[in-house]
């Protein structure tokens, strides 16, 4: 019998079974590859990315895990703040002047002003209301963000926009996958919290593509992975789980002591059949927005506009971001080097538009747009590849921190983890992960422990031994 056995090879699944490497585990990965929204891969001097890429400085789970793995990393050089609209690249300055510095009508700057002072106002209110507090444990803070204004969307707080002032507001709300009608509004202010406070919380990246850190993970742990294998039920038993599932067209069954369940909060719900009754209810509840991305590998020859640039957000676009993954390379050149890296991303309804459409049409799409937003882009494209994340990024709704509490709650032998269960993206999920882990080696420690101090007494053991076969 298995210690552990956890279900899900993305970051989180990955972060508990590194913590656990020295415990006997095995991962169980429905997909080719481990790394599940962590996606990138090399090209030479450059790489190209489709998934998570930006990750948490300082004191944080993700610095441990960084350090563990011994995994080359960096904070971002470039600007996380740039924006391009109506015509006009913006890289430098506060983000507070960029309505009075993009071209729009009168009525959208008084209107983008207007909203603007509101969230302003109120993202310090949200520093206060959501800053670690002595003694304090980083569930009870989570909680306290997810239970910040709560119990409405942000449509419905920041009120009726005009059409200009909407479109520039919307890059940050959406960078969630969720639209302001669908997001709670205190998660859209701790949105522009975190813009606002350049250089706070995820502000690094990982050297050669965040892939490295998956690779840099599952490297020692190659002989507890298996790859294909899609589990279809786990089961408590009295003092075990089952976990059942199928790889090469075979039905397998493996017993653990523990389980770790790092699969989005969908699949969680219907694999777990017995979990208790509060808590699947409340990863039914969990809801995902849909993102579609595509990486570009180009050829420029010299310097551009945007290589100052790492985040540009882009209004009215069929993206709302582009991510310049080149500008990591920029960072560390004494000269400008030939070619580039370019990552757009579309969440939300965006998403929504583009996901049933062929790649070749969804990259004409892009292009289109791209050779606007960065003028001649058209012309340096050698390489272009689109990924579809159809259940993308899980968003806080109204009415998600009510749900915390069911999904925290230990009981039994099968422990969550997953970006759902906080709002920090790939902090969350290496944090969970790590905090399933721990709950499941102080099982199998005190396990160890009993029966060290009271081992089995097998039948007969303490009857003189007999000789021979009589």
């Amino acid at each position: 019998m298995k210690d552990a056995v956890i279900v899900g090879g993305g970051l989180a699944g990955l972060s508990a079974a590194w913590r656990l490497r020295n415990w006997g585990v095995t991962l169980l990965e429905s997909n080719h590859r481990v790394g599940g929204r962590i996606r990138s891969e090399n090209r030479g001097r450059y790489f190209l990315n489709w998934g998570g890429h930006m990750f948490a400085g300082g004191k944080t789970a993700t610095t441990d895990l960084i350090n563990e793995t011994q995994t080359r990393s960096g904070e971002i050089p470039g600007s996380l703040s740039a924006i391009s609209m109506n015509g006009k690249l913006l890289i430098d300055g506060p983000v507070q002047s960029y309505p009075f510095r993009i071209p729009m009508a009168m009525k959208d700057r008084v209107s983008m002003v207007r909203a603007g002072a509101k969230v302003s106002a109120d993202v310090l209110r949200y520093a206060n209301a959501v800053r670690l507090r002595p003694n304090e444990s980083a569930e009870m803070r989570q909680q306290r963000i997810y239970d910040f204004e709560n119990d409405r969307t942000f449509a419905d707080y920041v009120g009726e926009l005009s059409e200009d002032a909407e479109a520039m507001f919307r890059p940050t709300i959406t960078r969630s996958a969720a639209d302001p009608d669908e997001l709670a509004a205190g998660a859209g202010i701790g949105y522009f919290s975190l813009v606002w406070n350049i250089g706070q919380g995820l502000n690094r990246n990982i050297s050669g593509g965040a892939s490295n850190l998956v690779e840099s993970i599952a490297a020692p742990l190659q002989d507890d992975i298996q790859l294909d294998a899609k589990v279809q039920e786990i089961v408590h038993k009295k003092d075990h789980v089952v976990v059942r599932y199928r790889q090469d067209d075979i039905d397998h069954e493996i017993g653990a002591r523990t389980v770790i369940l790092a699969t989005p909060a969908t699949v969680a719900h219907k694999l777990a059949v017995d979990l208790q009754p509060e808590k699947r209810e409340a990863l039914a509840q969990i809801v995902y927005g849909p993102y579609v991305s595509a990486a570009f590998l180009t050829n420029e020859t010299g310097p551009k506009p945007w290589d100052r640039a790492y985040g540009i957000a882009t209004p009215k676009r069929s993206f709302n971001v582009v991510m310049n993954q080149g500008n990591i390379v920029r960072g560390a050149e004494a000269e400008r080097q030939p070619g580039g890296s370019i990552m757009t991303f579309s969440p939300g309804s965006l998403a929504r538009r583009l996901l049933d459409l062929d790649d070749e049409d969804i990259l004409e799409t892009y292009v289109s747009d791209l050779d606007d937003v960065l003028p001649g882009f058209a012309g340096i494209i050698e390489e272009a590849h689109v990924q579809r994340w159809r259940t993308g990024a899980p968003y806080c709704f109204p009415g998600r921190g009510k749900l915390q509490p069911a999904l925290t709650a230990l009981s039994g032998r099968v422990f969550l983890a997953g970006d759902y269960l906080g709002t920090l993206y790939t902090e969350t999920a290496i944090s969970s992960g790590f905090t399933a882990a721990q709950e499941v080696a102080n099982i199998l420690a005190t396990a160890r422990q009993t029966r060290r101090h009271h081992p089995v007494q097998h039948p007969n053991e303490n009857e003189p031994p007999r000789h021979g076969r009589g």
